[in-house]
């Protein structure tokens, strides 16, 4: 069963001397519990291909598919319902909220899932734990280093057990003692629980834990 599928997905922007495409036709099927590796060259649409995705961005042309409802035509509290009970996101750029602490940017996708209260410092508490951060739960994002906000990145995205978890350069920031910490923890997620994964990747290692490898080139899926 595919979790996601598009058909001639395509983006581009106008300029002064036409259209710019940033993807071109790209055909993609994507079953329930598969873990995804994409690569290619800076500026080959990983990113863009990613945020289209994830519903954090829109498309021209083409049809997108995700469990079962055309993105394509949904209204926008449509699809900001459907990102927001069933995709996870992490950002290469962290996009960590300055004025919350460690604890509060990982429980934010919770809060908007409406969960007790208990429930939500409960699921924190297991995050923090997780990812070895319970010291600095209590310090605000400036206060880390870039290393430890991509982890609060990462906790923030898992915990509300997305279906689909989309990953962009998840390991950029990261030793590589944290890096292997973390695909363990995406295969661990991918294997038990089911999750879909598609992550975006520079890296032929953290590429092959992945089902499979997509190739990006000029925003067009290489055959």
């Amino acid at each position: 069963m595919n979790i996601l599928k598009t058909q001639h997905l395509t983006k581009w922007v106008n300029s002064g001397i036409g259209r710019i495409f940033l993807l071109r036709d790209i055909n993609l099927s994507i079953t329930l519990g598969e873990f995804v590796s994409i690569m290619g060259p800076s500026g080959s649409g990983k990113t863009t291909l990613l945020n289209v995705l994830g519903m954090l961005d829109t498309f021209d042309e083409g049809e997108y598919e995700f469990m079962g409802h055309p993105v394509h035509s949904l209204k926008e509290k449509h699809r900001s319902e459907l990102h927001k009970y069933n995709i996870g996101f992490i950002f290469q750029a962290y996009h960590l909220i300055d004025e919350l602490t460690v604890a509060e940017n990982i429980e934010t996708p919770l809060l908007y899932q409406n969960m007790k209260q208990g429930e939500r410092k409960a699921a924190v508490a297991d995050m923090l734990d997780r990812f070895n951060i319970v010291g600095k739960k209590d310090l605000f994002p400036a206060q880390l280093s870039g290393g430890q906000q991509q982890l609060v990145g990462i906790a923030r995205a898992l915990i509300a057990k997305p279906k689909l978890l989309l990953a962009d350069e998840p390991t950029g920031n990261l030793n590589s003692k944290q890096g292997e910490e973390i695909m363990r923890v995406f295969t661990t997620l991918n294997k038990e629980e089911d999750m879909t994964i598609i992550q975006v990747t520079h890296s032929e290692k953290n590429a092959a834990y992945g089902h499979r490898i997509i190739h990006l080139l000029d925003g067009m899926i290489q055959k």
